[in-house]
This record gives structure tokens, sequence and C-alpha cells, in this order.
């Protein structure tokens, strides 16, 4: 797993929203700074508490100009369950195949309760509108995620 770092261009991609139409990270960056977020599993506890903080924080980061783009394998359809069910305000993405979390250096070995496996490691990248990544938020809980962000953001 060779995850990008502050400095380095971020991969520029298409995928899938909730909805099931084409997101591209050039048009999102066009209207400002993204937040790009990797998840494990949508619907997981965890991520739900995560998703939900980035919900409460909506106004804030708009303010902003903060677009939010939620990354996980999960399928099309499980993404637009989860939104609704959390009432999720802002995009979700599916990366079924992986590619862009390898891309990102977020995909890579994992270890839970003595399994090893292969999985999306949580990570967040604030890219700025030139596509540069300016932060990689790797040092939070799920539960004050938002703010981890929120701080850097408004500095």
């Amino acid at each position: 797993m060779n995850t990008l770092t502050a400095g380095a261009k971020a991969p520029l991609f298409t995928l899938q929203d909730q909805q099931g139409n084409a997101v591209s990270l050039q048009e999102c960056l066009t209207r400002g700074p993204v937040l790009v977020y990797f998840y494990p599993k949508a619907s997981t506890p965890g991520c739900t508490v995560q998703a939900c903080g980035l919900r409460d924080s909506k106004a804030e980061l708009d303010s902003h100009k903060v677009t939010v783009l939620g990354i996980s394998p999960d399928p099309v359809a499980k993404l637009a369950k989860f939104a609704e069910k959390q009432s999720l305000n802002f995009t979700l993405l599916s990366d079924e195949d992986h590619s862009v979390a390898d891309a990102f250096g977020v995909w890579g070995e994992k270890k839970f309760m003595g399994k090893i496996y292969d999985g999306i490691h949580r990570l967040s990248f604030l890219i700025n509108t030139d596509g540069s990544i300016t932060h990689v938020f790797d040092k939070f809980k799920t539960s004050d995620h938002h703010q981890v962000v929120l701080a850097k953001i408004v500095g």
C-alpha cells in the first residue's frame, strides 16, 4: 500500500454515485476544494457515525465551497439505501473494483479479529482546485472525523 501524501497530484477519476450518475473529480474541482473520504462499508456502525458527522457539518463545509465525496467498494444500490436511511446530503461513490482506492493507496492488507484480508483503509484527502492533495487525514476517530476536517479547512 503506497498511500498518496500532501503535495501529490490526486488521480482523476469518474465513478457512479448513489443514483447511478457519473461523477468526476475533475468536474467537482471546478467548484472548489474536494474532500475525498474512503470508508470500508456502508451501513456499518463506524461508517454511519462518520457519514452522519459530515452530513451534520455540510453547511459549514459548503461555506468553504468544499465538496464531499465518500468512496467505498459498495454497489450503487447499497449506497442509495445508506444515503436514504441516514438522510445523507453529499455524494457517495461506488468503487466496486477498488481501482480508485488503489490509485490513492488506501486499498491493502487489514487485520480484524485474527483474520487478514484486503480492504479499504479509512483515510481522507483534501484536494485543492489545482488537483493537488493539500492534506491527508489519517489520525481521527469516526466520531470526530468531521471536526478534524473542519479544523484544517477553517485553519
